[in-house]
C-alpha cells in the first residue's frame, strides 16, 4: 500500500505490538510517530499516512496528538485517518475516540485480513467530515448513543461540511467545502 503508517502511543506494550503488526497490513513505510512536523514532511514522500493510535489506560491522553493531526494547516495530514486499536473497547473509551475526531475503532481479533479491509474503507471512497468550534472529524450524526437511541446533539451555529476523498496515489483531495449556519 503507498501509504504510511505511524504508530502513535508509548514505545512499549501495546505500541510495540501494533508497530509489528502495522509492518504485516502492506504500507510501504511505518513509522513511531514523532510529531507534526515529521507527518509534515513525510506526506511530501507519502501522499497518505495513517496514524494507528495503540491503547492506552485513558485515551483522552491521546486528545493533543488527535488534535495537532487533525488542526494541522495542511489538508494531506489534516484529513489523515485517524484509527484506533483496542483491546478492551469499553463504550466510553469509543465514544471519546468519536468525539476526538477518530475515523475508525478497531477491536480483537487484529488479524490483517480483517484489519486491511477496515483500513480500505478510508481510502478511495468519498467521506463527509464536519468542522465546528469544538470538532473536526467525520460525519457521526446517526450513530447510537448508549441507550440505543440515534444521537443527534446539533446545537445550531455555523460549521463546514466538508467532502473528501483520500487515493493512495494523490492523497486527500476536497470535493466540496460549505460554510452553512442553522439557528
Amino acid at each position: 500500500m503507498n501509504a504510511c503508517a505511524y504508530v502513535v502511543g508509548p514505545r512499549n506494550g501495546p505500541a510495540a505490538r501494533l508497530l509489528n503488526l502495522a509492518l504485516r497490513f502492506g504500507f510501504d513505510t511505518v513509522l513511531p510517530y514523532g510529531g507534526v512536523a515529521a507527518a509534515e514532511r513525510q506526506v511530501l514522500a507519502t501522499p497518505l499516512c495513517f496514524f494507528l493510535f495503540a491503547e492506552v489506560p485513558d485515551v483522552r491522553t491521546m486528545a493533543s496528538t488527535a488534535q495537532a493531526i487533525r488542526f494541522s494547516a495542511g489538508r494531506r495530514l489534516r484529513f489523515s485517518p485517524l484509527i484506533y486499536f483496542c483491546d478492551s473497547p469499553a463504550l466510553e473509551t469509543i465514544r471519546t475516540c468519536i468525539n476526538m475526531g477518530f475515523d475508525d475503532v478497531i477491536t480483537p481479533p487484529f488479524a490483517p485480513p480483517r484489519v486491511i479491509e477496515r483500513l480500505n474503507r478510508q481510502i478511495d471512497t468519498s467521506l463527509t467530515y464536519f468542522e465546528t468550534s469544538s470538532y473536526f472529524g467525520p460525519d457521526r450524526r446517526g450513530r447510537l448513543d448508549a441507550g440505543g437511541a440515534i444521537a443527534e446533539r446539533r446545537r445550531g451555529g455555523q460549521y463546514r461540511k466538508l467532502e473528501i476523498i483520500r487515493t493512495l496515489a494523490a492523497g486527500v483531495n476536497v470535493l466540496r467545502d460549505d460554510v452553512q449556519v442553522t439557528l
